[in-house]
């Protein structure tokens, strides 16, 4: 038996994951990732605080020179601490077994990660690619998507708006002239955008080829595995820059410089679509009538559903309850609120977390262990337990508008 045997065995197919910090050279922490603030800065200056947390991912970030091989990977640990493997290692050491046989005969891997995007300011009009842009650097397309937890928004930050896409009446000659004066200051690219005001617990899809603007609310993203992105805003709300690098970030060497090429990597429908919102904005879905599932003791809803390869749902186990909840798919788990048992753990959601500090938030559950049902006590009397779950494909995904 290995070692992921064992720490398999050891949960009775449900993995204990080590919390994992991403710092971003561009990004001012907001706080409210429960990281203790004497740690924001542990991996210096130069490389920036930490305003990301990511979740079951076996996706590593990509942030330039001098990222250790490990950064955005995430653990698995035993339940006394002493053992700590890789997550990615387990995938393919287990397989099927682990990730359900579906998704490995169709990827070979855990082909999605999520995390808690945490920044005190707005992010720069900025895309993802999507797969034929990718591929070109040798990655993959990255369709994400946002949900806006009250448990980690203590505070709104500096400006809570995100812009999505572009007006309708743009032209792709005015985006172009926008990106040929990235580097003369502000290249007034928002001007052919609009925002939306963030609304607490509810979220937004965001297909690869959007522009999108990030704004200052501490952020749930479930996402595919991938880190592509290229910045497109040049000067930021409060006269924060943008290096003219990013610009070009993920373009391959021979296009450098070709800002048509820019142009085509953004998905001209979709951003210019009257209906943005219609087609964009989630609100929770509840998976059953919430009456039925309040008298078994949960409430169980989709909040991230608008994407054909991930997606997400927020349980939440009432106060005294026990109850099982089953799922077609394996799926990562992070506890936002309360106290209780999950399987055999102990889960709780932390205050306060020290870097490098070991926590019982965050999990990883096997198809096998899914499909079996997993039981959830809340031993409280008044303290719901929420959790947010997030899934690869997942059959049980049954709305589309």
């Amino acid at each position: 038996m290995n070692v992921f045997e064992t720490l398999f065995q050891e949960g009775k197919g449900i993995f204990r994951l080590k919390p994992t910090w991403v710092p971003r050279s561009f990004c001012r922490p907001g706080q409210r990732l429960k990281l203790d603030p004497r740690d924001l800065y542990v991996y210096g200056t130069e490389r920036g605080a930490i305003d990301e947390r990511w979740f079951a991912s076996t996706t590593p970030a990509d942030n330039g020179p001098g990222t250790p091989a490990d950064e955005g990977l995430s653990y698995i640990v035993s339940a006394d601490g002493s053992t700590q493997v890789l997550l990615r290692d387990a995938v393919s050491s287990l397989k099927g077994n682990l990730i359900g046989e579906a998704l490995w005969e169709k990827y070979g891997r855990w082909p999605m990660f999520s995390k808690f995007f945490d920044n005190l300011g707005p992010l720069p009009h900025h895309i993802h690619h999507r797969d034929q842009h990718a591929a070109r650097v040798g990655e993959s397309g990255k369709p994400e998507m946002y949900f806006f937890p009250a448990q980690q928004n203590n505070h709104n930050g500096e400006f809570a708006y995100t812009f999505f896409g572009l007006n309708e009446d743009v032209s792709k000659e005015e985006v172009k002239e926008a990106l040929k004066n990235f580097t003369k200051g502000d290249n007034e690219l928002l001007s052919l955008a609009k925002s939306y005001k963030l609304t607490l617990d509810t979220g937004w899809d965001v297909p690869p080829g959007v522009l999108h603007a990030p704004g200052s609310l501490c952020t749930y993203e479930p996402q595919f595995a991938s880190d592509v992105y290229a910045m497109y805003q040049s000067v930021l709300f409060g006269h924060h820059t943008v290096t003219e690098d990013l610009l070009w970030k993920n373009t391959p060497k021979e296009e450098i410089g070709n800002f048509d090429y820019l142009v085509d990597v953004i998905d001209w429908e979709k951003n210019v679509d009257p209906e943005f919102h219609k087609h964009r904005f989630m609100a929770p879905k509840p998976v059953r009538p919430i009456e039925e599932m309040e008298k078994e003791g949960f409430i169980e809803e989709w909040i991230c559903y608008k994407c054909p390869t991930v997606c997400a749902k927020r349980l939440t186990i009432l106060p005294g309850a026990t109850v099982t909840i089953r799922d077609s798919a394996a799926y990562g788990f992070i506890t936002i609120q309360g106290h209780g048992k999950c399987g055999v753990w102990n889960i709780e959601s932390p205050a306060m977390i020290r870097f490098g500090q070991l926590t019982n938030d965050e999990f990883f559950v096997s198809a096998e262990a899914a499909q079996a049902g997993v039981t959830f006590t809340n031993p409280s009397d008044c303290d719901p337990i929420v959790i947010l779950k997030h899934f690869s494909e997942n059959p049980d995904l049954m709305i589309s508008d």
